[in-house]
């Protein structure tokens, strides 16, 4: 069991750097992550990896 299970997480800047090892941790601990990014791409390939995981990602777009 995660320490975030259950929880959802809205990580700002995840499509590269810290922002997305905030997101690949927060996933890791249980909780469903919600990207953002003012660029698609990176927000794409954050979410490819959280669900590479076995984790739940999703998008969000502005």
């Amino acid at each position: 069991m995660g320490a975030l299970d259950g929880k959802v997480a809205l990580v700002t800047g995840a499509g590269s750097g810290l922002g997305r090892a905030c997101a690949q941790i927060f996933a890791r601990e249980g909780a469903a992550v919600a990207v953002a990014d003012i660029r698609p791409e990176g927000g794409e390939e954050t979410v490819q990896l959280i669900r590479d995981a076995g984790r739940r990602g999703q998008l969000r777009r502005r």
